[in-house]
């Protein structure tokens, strides 16, 4: 019996050894379609596929969010400041899924000031989805509100923020939210972002436009603006980048 087993067990291997051997390595190569080429920047630069938003020179890829007149911050060197009161700002451009680089700094000045009063800004994707720029360097406040969370939804994994006034980014890669044509969604937006280096949000569901007031809800839509947010602070942001991408 014991032969038999041991005979049966290397027809086994055998047959299977032989089976094998008559496929070739080259039924699972996939030649097509090519990626095309990108170049990669250097450390935080935009890529050569990017659309650059913000250089550092001027506002021209940006419009007032009240009015769509020209965008009322303040350029300086190599960076604009939010000019509180003056509204909030957005791309001329629209955009869906994407990857967004973002560097922002808050003021050096916090004395009085703490929660949500410090450096309170917002990045909002598709002009309805916040990621919460604040600093919450030794500034407690509401965990879904702090700096890296999707506001009022999903907080951060971790508080990765710098001491005022250094500057700070935001490497966020976001997937669009998806309708029919009834405008029912088939498919809830995601998002990741990573805060100075730091993972913060990995793939989060976003659950429908970020609110102050109530519970998030998604109505149906298609591209849009991005937008910065005046929270009246005197913010500073510079390196502004952004690439479309495939869902």
């Amino acid at each position: 019996m014991r032969k038999f087993l041991l005979s049966m067990l290397f027809l086994t291997l055998g047959i299977a050894i032989c089976f094998g051997q008559q496929r070739k390595p080259e039924e699972t190569e996939v030649w097509e379609p090519v990626p095309p080429v990108v170049t990669p920047g250097p450390w935080h630069q935009p890529p050569s596929d990017a659309v650059v938003l913000f250089d550092g020179k001027d506002l021209n890829a940006w419009e007032s969010v009240n009015g769509k007149g020209q965008a009322p911050w303040m350029v300086m060197e190599g960076y604009v400041m939010v000019k509180p009161g003056s509204g909030s700002i957005q791309t001329k451009a629209s955009f869906g899924s994407c990857q967004l680089h973002i560097e922002w700094k808050t003021p050096i000045d916090t004395a009085g000031l703490y929660s949500q009063e410090r450096g309170n800004s917002g990045v909002f994707l598709q002009s309805r989805y916040e990621v919460q720029v604040l600093d919450n360097y030794r500034n407690r406040t509401y965990s879904n509100g702090q700096a890296g969370s999707i506001y009022k939804q999903a907080i951060p994994q971790v508080n990765a923020c710098l001491p005022p006034g250094d500057w700070q980014t935001y490497d966020i890669f976001y997937n669009a939210p998806q309708f029919d044509g009834g405008g029912k969604l088939t498919k809830p937006a995601y998002i990741t972002v990573v805060h100075n280096g730091v993972l913060v949000q990995n793939h989060t569901e976003i659950k429908g436009n970020t609110q102050y007031i109530g519970d998030p809800a998604y109505t149906a839509h298609g591209d849009a603006p991005l937008q910065l947010q005046d929270h009246h602070n005197f913010m500073a942001f510079r390196n502004i980048w952004i690439r479309k991408i495939q869902d």
